[in-house]
């Protein structure tokens, strides 16, 4: 199990546009080649926008998209007509295929916090589309099956338990609060990079949000 903690993060974003970034992996200029991907998660960004902020239209292409909003309201658009508000709780997916454009805005009064997370796909290209899924519940897994992935939410009471996935590679994120996890403590915005899983759970020391995907 590798442990990555919140403050490892790379910076990004452009705080003087209310902007801001904190990158998992090798990210723009921020350039590592060894931290370039863990299974297929290839990016595993945390974004805040202030009200009024957001990201103007740009490219994707070759990518699976998932983002999870933790506080505030994130308006989409896209090249293929979409126009969607996505709320805590709910599971955003763009799959890029060949190539789709899109703008992401925080056009609330409060603050957008807001997980995004990029995978490689096990075959490029292919037509865009488009899925939200509102309210996805604890015990229903979001699956990716063209990265070969699987999103499992978990929302944690103080004392808590719950079983990590047994899966070839297991990467955890913790949105909010304290989780104890195979021995190691995590807190909000700390990850755990887990390599051949087997029998690992997480107990909650805080009220907890995890996300945790699981991949071949």
């Amino acid at each position: 199990m590798d442990v990555r903690r919140a403050d490892e993060r790379h910076p990004g974003g452009d705080p003087a546009a209310g902007i801001t970034s904190r990158h998992a992996f090798s990210f723009g200029p921020h350039y590592d080649p060894g931290n370039l991907r863990f299974g297929a998660l290839i990016a595993c960004n945390e974004e805040r926008l202030a009200p009024g902020a957001g990201f103007d239209e740009h490219p994707h292409s070759h990518t699976e998209i998932v983002t999870w909003v933790a506080e505030g309201e994130l308006t989409h658009r896209d090249s293929t007509g979409h126009e969607t508000r996505v709320r805590p709780g709910d599971v955003q997916r763009l799959s890029s295929g060949g190539g789709v454009r899109h703008v992401e805005r925080n056009d609330g009064d409060g603050p957008l916090v807001f997980v995004q997370m990029w995978l490689a796909p096990r075959q490029p290209g292919g037509e865009p589309r488009y899925e939200i899924v509102p309210g996805i519940a604890d015990a229903t897994p979001y699956a990716v099956p063209e990265a070969g992935a699987m999103l499992h939410v978990r929302r944690l009471t103080p004392g808590e338990r719950t079983a990590v996935p047994d899966a070839a590679h297991v990467y955890v994120h913790v949105v909010r609060g304290s989780v104890r996890l195979d021995g190691e403590e995590l807190t909000a915005g700390d990850a755990a990079r887990i390599t051949g899983a087997r029998d690992v759970t997480a107990t909650a020391r805080t009220a907890a949000e995890l996300l945790v995907w699981e991949m071949a």
